[in-house]
């Protein structure tokens, strides 16, 4: 299994999907229910911090791209 700092968002809401699908179906031991609950946690973590990143890249280029209007305009 690949260390979740390493997954992209892609790769990592994937399995996220499967670790709640298998959650929900249930028939896990408490160990392997706690292992995987981790895992999930991990996995959501791992997105928010994509998700966030790609937010700050989205702002970083609207704020240029209203800085250089402003110049223009100027």
């Amino acid at each position: 299994m690949k260390p979740v700092e390493e997954l992209g968002y892609e790769a990592a809401r994937d399995e996220l999907a499967e670790v709640v699908r298998k959650l929900e179906a249930g028939g896990l031991g408490l160990d392997d229910s706690v292992a995987l609950w981790e895992r999930g946690e991990a996995l959501a973590r791992r997105c928010e911090e994509q998700l966030a990143g790609a937010r700050e890249r989205v702002q970083k280029v609207l704020d240029e791209a209203a800085s250089s209007a402003a110049q223009s305009a100027d």
